[in-house]
């Protein structure tokens, strides 16, 4: 099953967690993740990407950012 989720990346955090849900003004929910990697290189990406594979209990390569590779809003396939 194919998942598509709306992610807020928090960078430089003090801690690496997934934080709380917020509902956004259209109606989406958009989860929160903090990470204390910093926002060069990719590195937030991807301690972002390990943090929700152990969230959700999948392997790492099988969750893809869809959307806003530069940007903290950002949209996650999880397949």
């Amino acid at each position: 099953m194919v998942r598509i989720i709306a992610v807020r990346l928090t960078p430089k955090a003090s801690a690496d967690r997934i934080g709380e849900t917020r509902k956004l003004s259209d109606g989406e929910e958009q989860l929160v993740v903090y990470v204390t990697a910093v926002p060069d290189d990719g590195k937030a990406n991807e301690a972002m990407i390990g943090i929700l594979a152990k969230h959700f209990n999948v392997a790492k390569s099988r969750l893809t950012i869809i959307r806003g590779q530069t940007n903290r809003n950002k949209l996650v396939r999880i397949e």
